[in-house]
């Protein structure tokens, strides 16, 4: 599947979010070695990781897909795609 650049922006975002929710769950609940197996809060911490982890897997694999499609160096795309994720976005 091809990707467009703004796409990848896009995933970025969203694995950055969804980190951003594990460091907030972790922060509010405690490390997770810490936590109680089986409480409601164990099961949402893991599912906010898991979401992170497929989020940042999809970005990656479309990077690499984009990168391999342009011709170019993947680490290079990357650095692109940060530097472009990290800009305020245009309403």
């Amino acid at each position: 599947m091809a990707h467009t650049f703004q796409e990848l922006v896009a995933k970025h975002r969203a694995a950055d979010a969804a980190h951003d929710k594990v460091l907030e769950l972790r922060d509010a609940y405690g490390p997770p070695a810490l936590q109680q197996s089986g409480g409601a809060q164990s099961e949402t911490y893991e599912t906010a990781l898991r979401a992170w982890r497929d989020l940042a897997r999809d970005e990656l694999t479309a990077v690499s897909e984009f990168a391999r499609d342009e011709g170019r160096p993947r680490p290079e795309v990357e650095a692109e795609v940060e530097r472009a994720a990290a800009e305020p976005e245009n309403s």
